[in-house]
């Protein structure tokens, strides 16, 4: 989980740009040499569809690595916007990325690049016998949900009142992997998650679909970040995500197209 405090980040990040970090302009694709480190911060639900994607990126640029910080939309968003130097912010929900662009720390006009939609999450056994939303509310099912500060914790929240549903969660995550977290070690009986983590984790949990999820659906923007250490390379791999290789990707993962 991300929980790295900004101040010490910001003062090690620093001084890894004056080591030379710096976007130099020239590209290690085209025989500029260097070594460089492309930041990228992002939701925690794009982990594995992104670090597939970074190892792409990688191949294409030689010299060029790509280090990515997963976690809460909503602590990326404010750690952007207190100065943690940052290339490209991919956010889970449009909210987290205004947190971004009314501080005016985007580079650009954020793009949707995909969206996503929850599932209930269950142990393999189900212990709590969990077949619809309503069944949250039951007394005594040990439910975990994100925060509501959190896209996906934001997106529960709105499927739970479409649906009528009272919940009263046994925790509230920093991310939608802590939730899946709980549940697959049986700390919990259930709990909301993306239908793309639920699926990375298959055989840890049971996913059950629920059609109250067509109600609450995120959709991914994408952007680079003002004053962004590699500019350049940040264009380059909003652009592989943007395209047929990162589609193909995300829907492989069980996105969907925005």
């Amino acid at each position: 989980m991300f929980k790295r405090t900004w101040a010490a980040v910001l003062g090690a990040s620093l001084a890894l740009a004056a080591a030379g970090c710096g976007d130099t302009g020239d590209d290690a694709s085209s025989g500029g040499g260097g070594s460089r480190t492309l930041t990228v911060f992002a939701a925690a639900s794009l982990t594995e569809t992104f670090t597939a994607l970074g190892k792409t990126f990688e191949a294409a640029h030689p010299g060029v690595k790509v280090r990515f910080d997963f976690g809460g939309s909503d602590s990326l968003a404010q750690g952007i916007t207190q100065g943690a130097p940052a290339d490209v912010f991919a956010s889970a929900s449009p909210a987290t990325m205004k947190t971004v662009t009314d501080a005016g720390d985007a580079g650009g006009t954020p793009q949707v690049f995909t969206r996503n939609r929850l599932v209930i999450a269950v142990p393999p056994k189900d212990p709590g016998k969990v077949a619809r939303l309503a069944d949250l509310s039951r007394p005594g099912l040990k439910v975990v949900l994100c925060a509501p500060t959190v896209p996906c914790g934001a997106a529960a929240k709105k499927a739970l009142v479409a649906a009528n549903v009272r919940v009263e969660p046994a925790s509230e995550e920093t991310d939608v992997k802590a939730v899946l977290t709980k549940v697959s070690l049986d700390e919990a009986d259930a709990g909301l998650v993306y239908r793309t983590d639920a699926r990375a984790a298959a055989g840890k949990v049971k996913a059950i679909e629920f059609p109250e999820s067509a109600q609450a659906v995120n959709d991914y923007p994408i952007v680079e970040v003002k004053k962004a250490p590699q500019g350049a390379l940040a264009k380059q791999f909003i652009q592989l995500v943007l395209g047929a290789q990162g589609r193909a990707a995300l829907t492989g993962a069980g996105f969907e197209a925005p």
